[in-house]
């Protein structure tokens, strides 16, 4: 039997183990939804975060003072929902995730929840241009594939727009890749690498499985595989029952994503994750953003990764990604030149 402080420790020696180089201070914006709270709680145990900044619209400050009690050495403040509030939150922030905005429910598509969440990243992203210009940005608000261009818009007016510095955390999708794998397999989904490229909603999920562990998956086994990837959001709101998204796994995967981000920025060298950044591969086609392999550095992105050889039915689903994809991203930039 292993016993809840085992459990725990290893937890956070797997996860966000290691001893911390330098001080960091880290602001989540939206900490007290589904995703913010578990996402806060997994910060409070990386050693790399000396300072969690926790901020809200509502339930900030009770989220912060119930976080602080987990016996890690970071400090922990909430900040009331004030210009000011916000303010203070950002200034100083070397990473800002912001999960801010309503989960989907049954029969909701990521773009559904468009007009609600576009407006209050828009807004959220103001403020980090104005008082946190220079900090990484985790996007994890939905449709991913719209609001990273919003927060571009956003810190381009402002004139300090830094393409190194603004990420879509496409992370739960390799996440759920290698677990739903390892499903299949029989395998330690530890062990399970697998790319995924494109965006963050349904058919702009491309796997790729041909460079995985197990480029022998095919058939109908594939199908239902790639399906699931790409689909496994839905599958988390229907068990929900409309009690919510995929809150937990998101947390996690942004937790991670935040982790590298550190672990690259405190001299950790070849840092790579699959992130949706500003992207040269598909710009010839109009597309300016792109998720795929990405070395990160102490400045953010420091390589993109080309795509590499792909199976003719890998080139099937690019083809698809790439209209919708063309399609999420003008969406968001278009709000914010229609709604500045």
């Amino acid at each position: 039997m292993f016993s809840a402080r085992s459990i725990f420790n290893t937890v956070q020696r797997r996860a966000f183990s290691v001893s911390a180089q330098q001080n960091s201070k880290v602001t989540v914006l939206g900490a007290a939804g589904g995703i913010g709270q578990p996402l806060s709680l997994l910060l409070k145990l990386n050693k790399r975060v000396s300072d969690l900044a926790l901020y809200d619209i509502r339930g900030g400050p009770g989220v912060a003072a119930d976080i602080s009690h987990v016996n890690t050495k970071s400090s922990v403040n909430g900040y009331d929902p004030t210009p000011e509030g916000l303010k203070a939150a950002l200034d100083g922030a070397e990473i800002v995730l912001i999960p801010a905005g309503v989960p989907r429910k049954p029969g909701m598509s990521r773009d559904d929840l468009f007009n609600t969440n576009a407006s209050i990243v828009r807004d959220l992203a103001k403020a980090a241009a104005d008082h946190a210009p220079k900090a990484k940005i985790l996007v994890i608000s939905n449709p991913v594939n719209s609001t990273v261009p919003i927060t571009a818009e956003v810190f381009r007016s402002k004139g300090v727009y830094d393409p190194r510095k603004l990420f879509g955390v496409t992370t739960l999708d390799i996440v759920r890749a290698s677990r739903f794998i390892s499903e299949v397999k029989k395998t330690d989904p530890a062990n399970e690498e697998v790319t995924v490229i494109g965006g963050h909603s349904g058919h702009t999920i491309v796997p790729l499985l041909s460079q995985s562990n197990h480029p022998d998956i095919s058939g109908e086994v594939r199908n239902q595989l790639v399906n699931r990837i790409q689909f496994g959001g839905d599958e988390v709101v229907k068990a929900k029952q409309g009690a919510g998204s995929a809150t937990l796994s998101m947390a996690y995967a942004g937790a991670r994503m935040a982790d590298s981000l550190l672990r690259a920025a405190q001299g950790e060298k070849n840092v790579v994750e699959c992130t949706f950044v500003e992207s040269p591969l598909f710009k010839d086609q109009g597309i300016d953003f792109f998720s795929s392999k990405v070395t990160l550095g102490p400045e953010g992105v420091e390589k993109i990764h080309e795509i590499g050889p792909v199976n003719e039915y890998e080139q099937g689903l690019i083809d698809v990604c790439l209209q919708d994809l063309s399609k999420n991203i003008a969406k968001g930039q278009a709000f914010v030149k229609e709604n500045p």
